[in-house]
């Protein structure tokens, strides 16, 4: 018998390529970051542009720039029965054009890249952050040990 999905995922493609990840691609990735937390999830994927990534960057980062991942989690009115608030973990926006232009420029798989974005988002919607340099440490060693149960390489070593 197989075992319950973790993440019930909704996959928007807002850019069409023949380099976007499938949808069992996702539900590999979020469901390796989920592996141990003994959480079920709903959350959707936003596949953007560089156009719509720089717009979300700019109005909620205050960054004049295209980013590769947001993480939105969710915010749910009070009095929701818990069964509803519980499985809303929230939203991740990642910019195709950027995850291409930083693979290659990182020397690394495109899909590899992908995995790593999609992981560390979900990092963050489960509440890990990177703004400390004990919370970056601790952030990209759990992210390594993730990508290396998928067979993918630790993307913080430099390839060029």
């Amino acid at each position: 018998m197989a075992a319950p999905m973790l993440a019930e995922l909704e996959i928007q493609r807002a850019v069409p390529g023949a380099h976007i990840p499938g949808d069992d691609q996702f539900q590999l990735w979020v469901e390796a970051a989920l592996a141990g937390t003994g959480r079920q999830v709903r959350l959707t994927i936003r596949i953007a542009d560089e156009q719509e990534a720089w717009q979300f960057n700019r109005d909620y980062r205050h960054m004049d720039y295209a980013t590769n991942v947001l993480s939105f989690p969710a915010e749910l009115p009070e009095g929701l029965p818990e069964e509803v608030r519980e499985p809303q973990l929230g939203d991740l926006l990642i910019c195709a054009p950027v995850v291409a232009r930083e693979a290659k420029e990182q020397n690394r798989k495109e899909e590899d890249h992908w995995a790593h974005l999609t992981i560390h988002g979900m990092l963050h919607l489960l509440g890990h952050d990177h703004i400390e340099a004990e919370e970056a440490e601790s952030m990209e060693s759990l992210e390594t040990e993730i990508l290396a149960k998928l067979g993918i390489s630790d993307p913080y070593v430099d390839l060029s």
